[in-house]
């Protein structure tokens, strides 16, 4: 990919109130690297736009009243712009969904110093992501997502009780999904369900993650966030940011944010180690 920092980013602002469209719009045009290809006023407007437009980067508002920021990426599916800063007033939905997925994301009311930071942020992080990267990350998170009134019904083999089972189910009407163990990625936290990401394939279940997370103790299974249990076999690479914060990827190519508290125990389940 060519360095972002000797081209133009091609940025989408999508946020449902007009002040909020101007101060972002008037902070970016402060940054000579990016430039403001469009403006949406609500979520099916910010479709049309980043299908048409094809932005870098797009600065999404999570609460509109046609469409929120979620339906939005799951509109786009594999057309979700490279990069993702959210813009909210509503930390709990940022801290849900956008520590996992976003380049950033950003509390309203903010000043020019937050917002200035979160652009250089995700400037760099343009410039050191892969795009095949965000697009899996991306396209696994619209995938996954789904009423929960469609969450299945977990069980679990039960061959030896006194084991952890290598094999569990995921009941939805009639029909039972069979998941190798061994083959989940990750699995997230979704309120009082939880996503299993396996093979490409995800599966709302109605348990928490602490409830799984307790079934699985033992196996291949590390937190690294409090809303993520990750397969540590899976990950092949680790990114480590100065804040202490940072993200790995998976050889799904999925892209997952690590939180500053998690990475002693990551680095001590892949027993790495300093020379």
């Amino acid at each position: 990919m060519a360095c972002m920092a000797k081209s133009t980013v091609r940025a989408l602002v999508v946020d449902d109130e007009p002040a909020g469209r101007e101060t972002i719009t008037t902070f970016l045009r402060e940054n000579e690297r990016i430039e403001v290809v469009g403006e949406a006023t609500n979520g099916r407007h910010a479709v049309e736009l980043a299908r048409a437009l094809h932005p870098d980067l797009m600065f999404l508002d999570i609460q509109m009243p046609d469409l929120d920021g979620f339906g939005v990426l799951d509109e786009l599916g594999s057309e979700v712009p490279r990069g993702v800063v959210f813009v909210t007033a509503h930390d709990d939905h940022a801290v849900r969904a956008f520590e996992m997925h976003a380049l950033d994301y950003v509390l309203k009311p903010f000043g020019r110093p937050r917002f200035t930071a979160a652009v250089d942020r995700a400037l760099e992080r343009l410039e050191a992501l892969d795009a095949l990267t965000m697009q899996r990350t991306l396209a696994s998170m619209a995938k996954g997502r789904r009423d929960v009134s469609t969450a299945g019904e977990l069980s679990v083999d039960s061959s030896d009780k006194r084991a952890r089972p290598k094999r569990i189910g995921v009941k939805t009407g009639a029909k039972v999904i069979v998941v190798d163990v061994e083959t989940i990625d990750w699995i997230e936290a979704d309120g009082d369900y939880a996503r299993i990401h396996a093979r490409k394939q995800a599966h709302l279940v109605a348990q928490t993650l602490q409830a799984i997370e307790r079934l699985l103790d033992g196996g291949p299974f590390v937190r690294v966030h409090r809303s993520l249990l990750v397969n540590g076999t899976r990950v092949t690479e680790m990114h480590r940011e100065s804040d202490g914060s940072g993200a790995i990827v998976l050889s799904s190519g999925v892209r997952l944010r690590v939180a500053r508290g998690r990475w002693d125990a990551l680095e001590q389940w892949l027993r790495l180690e300093k020379l």
